[in-house]
């Protein structure tokens, strides 16, 4: 056989395959969420680790195509087959905005080149008609919704910020090593321990900046929730309105 022919041959086959490996990964998605993702694909398919993720997402990497386990190619072919499906679906598209898990904010890139068409795919949520308008409205504004800051409250007491050299009782980790709360912009929040559910609903609605409280429990080996840091003004709003409410 022409070597051309058992080349285009195996092309398709592979493209038979992968195609195969997106549709799964999209279906599986879609039937938990109501929408998909390109990251929800390439995390569906194992070339992207969640460690990973969580790296980009925290602005610790300078795209997410840079921790992606395969070539370009082969990544903007898996995404070509993701958006056939999504229209041979009928999916509707929502652009969804992507935000790094850090005080500035910043907005997080997906491809190398980080030409503007490939970003717009990427940031494409393809949501199913089934919803309803105001269910789509729900999950297009939670997909948008910045995550939440993390800080840590450290299981040792020496560490040093990486910009000023001090230390103190919370930090927050940034890809330089780890920070201080006064040098990000957040050293003028108040703690609210965890337990109080309602309170602390209210004072993260009324709070313009909060960041979730963890701690590392070497006995479950995990990070666990301690509270929140909330604006002092937000927490007194909320603590108001909740006494007003009782003694009504």
């Amino acid at each position: 056989m022409d070597h051309s022919v058992l080349d285009e041959i195996m092309n398709r086959t592979n493209r038979d395959k992968l195609a195969e490996r997106v549709s799964r990964a999209a279906e599986a998605s879609l039937a938990a969420q109501g929408y998909v993702s390109a990251l929800d694909v390439l995390s569906g398919i194992g070339w992207v680790e969640p460690s990973a993720v969580q790296r980009w997402r925290q602005g610790q990497v300078e795209c997410l195509e840079r921790v992606t386990q395969t070539n370009l190619s082969r990544i903007s072919e898996a995404m070509k087959l993701f958006r056939v499906w999504a229209r041979d679906k009928g999916l509707l598209p929502s652009e969804t905005q992507y935000v790094a898990r850090t005080p500035k904010r910043q907005k997080l890139r997906f491809s190398v080149s980080g030409d503007h068409g490939i970003e717009k795919n990427y940031r494409t949520h393809w949501v199913s008609p089934a919803l309803s308008e105001k269910k789509r409205e729900r999950v297009a504004a939670q997909a948008s919704r910045p995550p939440d800051l993390v800080v840590i409250q450290p299981t040792k007491d020496m560490w040093t910020c990486h910009h000023c050299g001090g230390t103190g009782d919370l930090l927050i980790m940034e890809n330089p090593g780890p920070a201080c709360l006064r040098c990000v912009g957040l050293g003028d929040l108040v703690f609210l321990p965890a337990g109080a559910a309602l309170l602390t609903r209210r004072a993260k609605a009324l709070s313009a900046r909060s960041a979730v409280v963890v701690r590392f429990s070497r006995s479950r080996g995990r990070y666990e929730r301690q509270g929140l840091l909330v604006e002092p003004q937000a927490l007194a709003e909320a603590e108001r309105t909740m006494e007003v409410r009782q003694s009504a």
